[in-house]
């Protein structure tokens, strides 16, 4: 049964992680909202009825306090969804390690971070969902592109091992690759072409919420999600 059940977002903002957080609410789900800055998040959880949670994702004491608060005002999640990601642009040649270290720690050891908690608390109970949000570039390095391209490499890596290790527990990960750019109508990318030639926030989250509802007997691990016009 979804309804009742705890949704936990890490990462939230308004686009994707909003939808997512509309629809869990719309199926009777308590939200539970992280983020660095929550106070960005102040309407969407007026909305909702959502709780927030200051968390940095790259920071062990962050998460496990995040867990602690949510499993205390709601109980253990459900149905976990790790958003967070950072890019450093340029060549290989010219950028900063600092900020490339600083990258991978929010894309992929958060996810980790996130995944372990998660994961400890499922197996306890012996039910749960994963879902980890990935990119194009986590199957595709680009030019200019090498620290988001080994920050979505290595989560895309975790959640291939954590499928293999947990689905046997009945803890339900996924990975979705997200090929092609979100917008909306009013989106100038979408001027002068079909109105459904974007990828929606709206959209991507009903894929979100069919993965976690699937029947165990028929579980993926991974989704390729890209506009009918995006060349793959």
């Amino acid at each position: 049964m979804i309804e009742n059940a705890v949704a936990l977002i890490v990462g939230a903002g308004m686009g994707l992680s909003a939808s997512i957080a509309r629809l869990g609410k719309s199926k009777g789900m308590k939200i539970a909202l992280a983020a660095r800055n929550i106070d960005k998040l102040a309407d969407l959880a007026k909305e909702i009825d959502a709780q927030t949670y200051n968390c940095d994702a790259s920071q062990p004491n962050d998460v496990a306090a995040m867990f602690s608060g949510v499993t205390r005002d709601f109980g253990i999640p459900n149905l976990v969804v790790y958003n967070p990601s950072s890019r450093v642009r340029g060549p290989v040649t010219e950028i900063d390690p600092a900020e490339v270290q600083k990258a991978i720690m929010i894309t992929c050891f958060g996810g980790f971070l996130v995944g372990q908690q998660a994961a400890k608390q499922m197996v306890k109970r012996g039910s749960g969902t994963i879902l980890f949000t990935g990119a194009s570039a986590s199957v595709k390095g680009y030019p200019n592109s090498s620290a988001f391209a080994m920050g979505k490499f290595g989560l895309r890596g975790l959640a291939q091992a954590m499928a293999r290790e947990l689905h046997p527990k009945n803890i339900h990960i996924g990975h979705f690759i997200i090929d092609g750019a979100i917008g909306n109508a009013d989106d100038p990318r979408a001027a002068g072409r079909d109105q459904v030639a974007l990828l929606t926030a709206d959209s991507i989250a009903e894929t979100y919420f069919h993965v976690h509802q699937q029947m165990r007997n028929a579980w993926t691990w991974e989704v390729e999600l890209r506009p009918w016009v995006e060349t793959f």
